[in-house]
């Protein structure tokens, strides 16, 4: 879980600026806390390009995941107030991450909103050999029987009788499917483990 790795369990390059990111952030958070607008402009500016790298690379490129990216920044703005100096800052940014990816997955699935790929590459908000993220790696994670009737249904756009058809499977079996690939996701994204 990106919240929880410990500096020292790092290579030292990257423990180095993952404690300097989180005191950056943190002091940033203190003092926008007591009205700096720069500070929080800053702040905020470093924080849509983690949290929308992070989404990319774990849900893939799709305008769902910048909705999502926007609803955490929004999120992160709403409940600034709540945030404690005195306590690590990226555990609070990623209980609001977790929880605005999970309730975005949820509404997906009951609403049955369908979303387009961006076209455009993605990079991820941190590069390096080690920490090469591929785009969309939880829905690759899932097996086909879950991937393929989620990514038709959500993502193509096909109606649930279209997709039952061209999986040769029945409506009921293909919603069952949805609804379990969606309640994968969801653990996935409230754990960080699939």
């Amino acid at each position: 879980m990106l919240a929880a790795i410990a500096p020292e369990a790092m290579p030292d390059a990257h423990a180095e600026q993952y404690a300097e990111d989180e005191l950056r952030w943190s002091a940033l958070m203190v003092s926008a806390q007591a009205g700096n607008e720069s500070d929080y402009r800053q702040l905020l500016g470093e924080l849509s390009a983690l949290v929308s790298g992070y989404l990319h690379s774990r849900l893939g490129g799709y305008d769902f995941v910048e909705d999502c990216a926007q609803e955490v920044l929004v999120a992160v703005h709403e409940a600034r107030h709540t945030y404690d100096g005195r306590r690590p800052f990226r555990p609070w940014l990623f209980a609001i991450i977790r929880y605005k990816s999970t309730d975005a997955i949820r509404r997906a699935e009951v609403r049955g909103r369908h979303f387009g790929p961006q076209g455009s590459a993605v990079e991820p908000a941190t590069s390096g050999p080690d920490e090469e993220l591929d785009e969309g790696r939880l829905l690759a994670q899932l097996p086909e029987s879950l991937r393929l009737p989620l990514e038709l249904t959500k993502i193509v756009g096909l109606s649930t009788a279209e997709a039952a058809q061209r999986l040769g499977i029945s409506e009921s079996a293909l919603k069952v499917r949805v609804h379990r690939a969606v309640k994968r996701l969801r653990k996935w994204m409230e754990t960080e483990q699939p």
